[in-house]
């Protein structure tokens, strides 16, 4: 790094080195997986690098309006949009934004599922897994409202979703997130198979 002397102060520093490393490793998972990794924009959002993001990836998981505008003014590509609850005042705008958008509850699908004309709509789960040891961070703690228990799908997905979203894990390891991918074949393995989202020819639909 050069001589952090000549910088102003206060500003922010990227090592693009250190970064384009970090996003070859992102590169040999997909290669190596088959999985498609995008962008989650609540951890970086530095868009003057964005340029050479979008050589490894190929689109943003978005959690807000200002996110999604973002996304699309600045990165291009896929925008996956997920968020607790969604305003009416908004929900256009996301629509127009968006490719994916999974939804937290049945009820705040049924809400919105009438307005979703050319996105890709899913509802996203809660496999019960404690890997995140402070329950204020934990979305699978016993108090949760995010995501919808295995329960509530039991008849299998609603006609209209296409998807499963899943977000279990925080600072957590490779060995958490194995667990996590058992808890969801165990509780909503009956749900795989209608959902296009999880097959390996996915892809061509992104």
């Amino acid at each position: 790094m050069n001589n952090l002397t000549s910088r102003p102060s206060p500003c922010f520093l990227l090592e693009e080195v250190k970064l384009r490393e970090n996003l070859q490793l992102v590169k040999h998972v997909q290669q190596t997986s088959g999985c498609t990794i995008i962008l989650a924009l609540k951890g970086f959002a530095m868009w003057s690098a964005f340029p050479m993001v979008r050589d490894y990836l190929s689109g943003c998981a978005a959690s807000s309006y200002n996110e999604a505008r973002l996304a699309q003014h600045h990165f291009g590509g896929h925008i996956h949009l997920y968020a607790p609850a969604y305003s009416d005042a908004e929900w256009p705008e996301l629509v127009k934004l968006s490719n994916r958008i999974s939804f937290n509850s049945l009820s705040q699908w049924q809400r919105f599922k009438d307005q979703t004309a050319g996105v890709s709509c899913g509802l996203r789960v809660n496999p019960g897994v404690n890997e995140v040891e402070n329950d204020l961070y934990n979305p699978c703690n016993e108090q949760s409202r995010l995501g919808i228990p295995a329960a509530e799908l039991a008849d299998g997905l609603p006609a209209g979703i296409e998807g499963l979203h899943v977000h279990a894990l925080c600072e957590c390891d490779a060995d958490a997130t194995e667990r996590l991918i058992e808890a969801v074949e165990k509780h909503f393995d009956h749900l795989l198979p209608q959902s296009w989202w999880w097959s390996p020819d996915n892809k061509a639909r992104l």
